[in-house]
């Protein structure tokens, strides 16, 4: 079963806001592992095959926070 990567640029200015991104990611079924640095201001997620890039960027767009550029496998997504 192939994976996806997922990195995303997302504004945060605390570690409120990590994490809020960490906790909605945690709760999102197909993910298998993530990583959300406040200091590169970065999440990267690694995903089952079946999970899309959209759904994850939705799931860090309900906490508030202003996503501001998306990556898939390595290629520039629109957010």
């Amino acid at each position: 079963m192939a994976e996806h990567t997922y990195k995303f640029n997302v504004a945060m200015s605390c570690g409120g806001c990590s994490g809020a991104v960490e906790r909605v990611l945690k709760k999102l079924d197909g993910v298998k592992s993530y990583n959300v640095s406040l200091e590169t201001q970065t999440a990267e997620i690694v995903t089952e095959e079946n999970l899309e890039y959209s759904t994850v960027l939705e799931k860090i767009k309900k906490t508030g926070k202003t996503v501001k550029s998306g990556e898939a496998d390595g290629s520039p997504m629109d957010v």
